[in-house]
């Protein structure tokens, strides 16, 4: 069984930096994608980044593209979320996500399959 706990989420103003991280139980966390997710109040959940197996490819959504930074660390079994110039919009429960299996790239919701409780982030104006 797999787990994922995301941590790190908080209220920031406008301008600042969060970083999230999300531990994942399991032998295999090298094997697959990871990505991050969100979703805001009375909205869709959306995709925000995923990173390869082996951390070489990364690919974003064009709203966080240039600020946010996805990463891992398989030797810890964690992704990351870095998120600088942080806006009100990026207000949202962000969740991290494990593929179902190995992608060559991994940017729709229904390509996972174990998905972590979430964490709020919230940024004031």
């Amino acid at each position: 069984q797999v787990q994922l706990v995301e941590s790190g989420g908080g209220l920031v103003q406008a301008g600042g930096s969060l970083r999230l991280s999300c531990a994942a139980s399991g032998r295999t966390f090298s094997t697959y994608n990871m990505g991050w997710f969100r979703q805001a109040p009375g909205k869709e959940r959306e995709f925000v980044a995923s990173i390869s197996a082996r951390g070489g490819y990364t690919y974003y959504a064009d709203s966080v593209q240039g600020r946010f930074t996805i990463s891992r660390d398989n030797a810890k079994n964690t992704v990351y979320l870095q998120m600088n110039s942080l806006k009100p919009e990026d207000t949202a429960v962000y969740y991290c996500a494990r593929s179902i299996r190995t992608y060559s790239s991994a940017i729709f919701g229904d390509q996972y399959g174990y998905w972590g409780q979430g964490t709020q982030v919230t940024v004031s104006s």
